[in-house]
């Protein structure tokens, strides 16, 4: 019988804390607030839309049933969901000007994350601008390509000015100068 704790086996390895940030850098689900939850499920649902061209009729009920959804804001979910579905080819003609190439060739998952930015920008003014642009660079990486958060911080970092133009001034006008 082996037991751990004899010097002739191995050691198990510490346990890990559970909050935190996992090997890729994104957040660990313990220390995910219920908002940030109902972005990565907005996030799968505009994906299933994108992609799959399902109708968010759909795609919304299905959501709603993945594991884990009880923990996330519906409310904001909701928002998200209907809101950057039926808002698609503004969020698109604000994000376009933006791009350094055709949405074509944009991942659909950092297209989706963008219009999560977009709206909240324009729609959620009880969220701060930076905690926005913070909370699509953590789906980003969790979600996105290997750099798809820097193309997605880039994008929003330069739309902010437009969309949250007084919040933006008010942090720059704080900022010490160098």
């Amino acid at each position: 019988m082996s037991d751990y704790n004899t010097p002739s086996s191995p050691k198990r390895p510490p346990r890990q804390a559970r909050k935190g940030l996992t090997a890729t850098g994104a957040r660990k689900a313990a220390s995910k607030s219920n908002r940030s939850r109902a972005r990565e499920f907005a996030l799968q649902g505009l994906y299933q839309c994108i992609v799959g061209g399902n109708p968010v009729d759909e795609v919304d009920p299905f959501t709603r049933d993945l594991a884990g959804f009880n923990k996330a804001d519906a409310l904001h979910f909701d928002a998200l969901l209907h809101g950057c579905m039926a808002d698609a080819l503004t969020l698109d003609a604000l994000i376009t000007p933006l791009l350094d190439r055709p949405f074509s060739e944009i991942s659909p998952v950092e297209h989706a994350i963008m219009w999560i930015g977009v709206y909240e920008f324009q729609n959620c003014l009880d969220v701060p601008w930076r905690v926005v642009l913070n909370e699509c660079i953590e789906l980003a990486k969790e979600f996105g390509g290997t750099d798809g958060h820097k193309y997605v911080n880039a994008v929003l970092n330069g739309l902010a000015p437009d969309l949250r133009a007084i919040e933006v001034e008010a942090d720059r006008a704080k900022a010490p100068r160098s």
